[in-house]
Order: C-alpha cells, then structure tokens, then sequence
C-alpha cells in the first residue's frame, strides 16, 4: 500500500488515503495497516511512521523528503 487509507483500497473503491494523522486517531478508527500494539508502542515512545510503498521507484527518498505518496502518523 502506499499508505493509510479508510478501508483496504483494493477491497473497497472509495477508500480514500490519509496524508497525515495521529497514533490515536489510528487505533481509534482501528486502521489495520499495522498492528494496533505497534501503533501504541510507536505513541508511548513519540516515534513518527511513514507509511509507503516501497515498489515505487525512490520511493525511500521521496518519502523521506515528504513528496511522493505516502501517509504521516504521528504522536
């Protein structure tokens, strides 16, 4: 995927992806991208995930540059 989206965009067509949002906000709308314990481990140590598809090309520096697609969960 190449990011958080409201439902799984392959399943459901107008899902539609999240540029940025919170820990909270992830486990409260129970967002499965990642696992729910890792979402709260991520909040109770302040640490920021992006949320890419690495089968783009550069994908790694366009994410980290905060271009290309992606998601931004923050605490």
């Amino acid at each position: 995927v190449d990011g958080v989206y409201t439902a799984d965009p392959k399943k459901d067509p107008t899902a539609t992806r999240y540029e940025r949002l919170t820990h909270d906000e992830a486990i409260a709308k129970n967002l499965a991208v990642m696992d729910t314990a890792a979402f709260a481990l991520a909040r109770e140590n302040r640490i920021p995930i992006i949320v890419f598809s690495i089968a783009q090309p550069d994908a790694i520096t366009a994410a980290l540059a905060g271009e290309g697609k992606s998601t931004l969960v923050v605490p």
